[in-house]
């Protein structure tokens, strides 16, 4: 069965889509346009990593693929309706032209102005391919549903501070085609459970030429392709954590390019987003976050702290490489401190504590995070308990007097190794990452011996011909290893 594509959902639909929506916006744009946010930055100029369809005449020329395939289990009541939104980017290319005195303009490598520098980009558009299909219909051969998105040119005209006509950029488009394929199969058994299958697919009968590389294929690609699947009555089931009956089923399940979660509440099932990067069930943004920075693989602090500390002359380029970096650079310039400030990071799981007999505390005000209320006993601890309070936290190195990581030492092969001694590396890979087997065999002196609250040892180093080593023990940025990872450096030596 084929169907057309729709516009408009429900309202209800609509509102519970909304729920998801600010998470897909994070998978639509992860990686869009990366910190420092110019494009004559390194690692802007490998664009779209996630979630790319490519043509599939270009599977065979890199290894990409064209298509991605979800399967997950539902529960559907009698009459549900399931909404379908795919959404991608379409890359458009976008060029910097500059006006000539004579008329006519002129392909340029940039356009520089007060407050921007113009810069050739490929920028991505949103798309969305929207359907609703009662669950009834989509056992046996399923759904089709085509579709396409034709070539197109549009062109901005560009004025400097005074409005005249310096310049213009123009934008250009391929045209794509492609298709979704929907169905469900009931489970074995007496539930009333289904799987249901969903492939999105790149159909461009695009052909490269011979010398036509991935920036054309990607003109030509779906980007940062996700789904988004909504039950107007039903539920879906986890595949993370799924009731026991249907845990089989379940592991069954074949999942190709792409992961599907629930989302929305926390205790809702009626949503689900089938995204390329893995996420775990119900994500959401931190609401600490204050506003898309496009770079999910750092923490809105740091990003927010290096965006504010570009010179002018980069900002300038950032603002013109793309309206979203632009406001990237807007925000970071006027964020308040309160607002930076919470970006140190935030505790969510303290809760109140209270004895027998003591009053209930007053709850806390919306958003506000509970804590320990002072003790008011002479003591020194909880009120009413008769116990002191330390003096320091359990997490101080300060709360207990009988540790000295600068002291302290350790056996190694009947070796004291202590701050100062000096050692061979050899880290183990149950221990280690790959950073780590790099330093199998090097020389480092030893800064500090450290006992966690576990009762584990680990000592802190730092490699002997590290050119950095000084820095790192000013800053106290060590490297750390365990007992076992380690050689004294006299016995390594003998043997």
């Amino acid at each position: 069965m084929t169907t057309t594509p729709m516009t408009t959902f429900p309202p209800a639909t609509e509102n519970r889509l909304a729920a998801a929506r600010q998470v897909a916006d994070a998978v639509l744009f992860e990686g869009y346009v990366l910190y420092p946010y110019r494009a004559s930055a390194a690692k802007n100029r490998l664009r779209w990593q996630f979630g790319v369809l490519v043509p599939p005449s270009w599977t065979t020329t890199a290894d990409e693929h064209d298509f991605q395939h979800t399967e997950l289990l539902m529960e559907p009541r009698r009459g549900a309706v399931l909404a379908v939104e795919v959404r991608f980017l379409h890359a458009q290319r976008r060029t910097v032209q500059r006006a000539l005195p004579g008329g006519g303009f002129e392909t340029v490598p940039e356009l520089r102005l007060d407050d921007r520098v113009l810069v050739p980009w490929d920028e991505g558009t949103e798309e969305q391919v929207r359907f609703t299909v009662p669950v009834a219909e989509l056992t046996g051969d399923g759904l089709e549903v085509p579709f396409s998105r034709p070539a197109a040119e549009e062109t901005e005209p560009v004025e400097d501070a005074g409005g005249q006509l310096v310049g213009r950029l123009v934008r250009r488009r391929a045209d794509l085609a492609g298709r979704v394929r929907l169905s469900a199969q009931p489970l074995d058994g007496p539930y009333t459970a289904q799987r249901l299958t969903l492939v999105v697919e790149n159909t461009s009968t695009w052909q490269p030429a011979e010398s036509q590389d991935r920036d054309a294929a990607l003109l030509r690609s779906l980007v940062a392709t996700h789904t988004l699947l909504h039950l107007d009555t039903g539920a879906f089931l986890s595949l993370t954590g799924p009731p026991e009956w249907a845990a089989p089923a379940a592991a069954a399940c074949r999942n190709l390019h792409t992961w599907p979660v629930l989302a929305g509440e926390p205790d809702s099932r009626d949503l689900v987003l089938s995204s390329p990067i893995i996420l775990e069930d119900h994500p959401a943004i931190a609401p600490e976050s204050p506003g898309a920075l496009y770079d999910a693989t750092e923490i809105d602090e740091i990003l927010a702290l290096r965006t504010a500390a570009l010179t002018d002359e980069e900002k300038r380029e950032a603002r013109g490489t793309d309206p979203r970096a632009a406001a990237v650079i807007d925000l970071a310039d006027s964020m308040p401190p309160e607002v930076l400030e919470r970006l140190h990071g935030a505790v969510r799981g303290l809760r109140e504590i209270t004895t027998p007999g003591a009053p209930a505390p007053y709850p806390p005000a919306a958003g506000e995070v509970p804590v320990l209320r002072e003790s008011t006993d002479p003591a020194g601890g909880p009120p009413g308990s008769g116990f002191p309070r330390p003096e320091a936290p359990w997490w101080d190195p300060g709360a207990d007097p009988s540790v000295d990581p600068a002291r302290d030492h350790v056996l190694i092969d009947g070796h004291e190794v202590r701050a100062g001694s000096r050692v061979v590396l050899r880290p183990r890979l149950r221990h280690t990452d790959a950073q780590d087997l790099f330093l199998d065999g090097r020389r480092a002196v030893v800064e500090a011996v450290l006992h966690d609250v576990d009762g584990g040892v680990h000592i802190a180093v730092t490699v002997e011909d590290d050119p950095g080593a000084d820095i790192r023990r000013e800053q106290g940025r060590y490297l750390y290893f365990q007992p076992d990872e380690v050689v004294v450096a006299s016995t390594e030596e003998d043997a």
